[in-house]
């Protein structure tokens, strides 16, 4: 079906063994492109905001993890990992999301953080990466530590 077919194009590029891995970026709403690269996936990592809200948002992509699988559109999909994006060290609700995910999922939260920061918001409007915009501020250190932590979570 259609959500079988970005698996099909990338079919050969993954055979061709020039890539270890493909990451594919999805918006945070679930539509059709969404799915279709879920169903491609092997793995997913879940960009959590450290809001109450997001924690719903979580409950929701497991279960369309799990419709999936019950579809027979994928196999082989797991969650890879969970990344605590926007955590402000300030607030009792950042460190109380991480808790609360922590306690439900303790081996999936990575441990490298994304920080609330105004620089990490102000680069795209810039049309530039974090590294481009100024590279040694704390979201450039924790975007690097987190690439170092997920190319070790999956042998890259």
């Amino acid at each position: 079906g259609f959500l079988g077919k970005l698996r099909t194009a990338l079919k050969p590029i993954i055979d061709s063994g020039k890539y270890q891995a493909i990451i594919i970026d999805c918006p945070p709403a679930l539509g059709v492109l969404s799915m279709s690269a879920l169903a491609a996936s092997d793995h997913l990592l879940v960009a959590l905001q450290t809001e109450y809200l997001a924690m719903e948002g979580l409950g929701q992509i497991l279960g369309v993890v799990d419709q999936l699988k019950d579809a027979q559109a994928t196999s082989a999909l797991t969650i890879g990992g969970i990344i605590m994006t926007m955590y402000d060290v300030r607030t009792n609700l950042s460190r109380q999301v991480v808790e609360e995910v922590k306690k439900h999922f303790p081996a999936l939260v990575l441990a490298s953080y994304i920080p609330r920061s105004i620089r990490l918001s102000e680069a795209p409007s810039h049309g530039k990466t974090i590294f481009d915009y100024d590279i040694h501020s704390p979201g450039a250190a924790a975007y690097e530590a987190l690439a170092k932590e997920v190319k070790k979570r999956f042998s890259l």
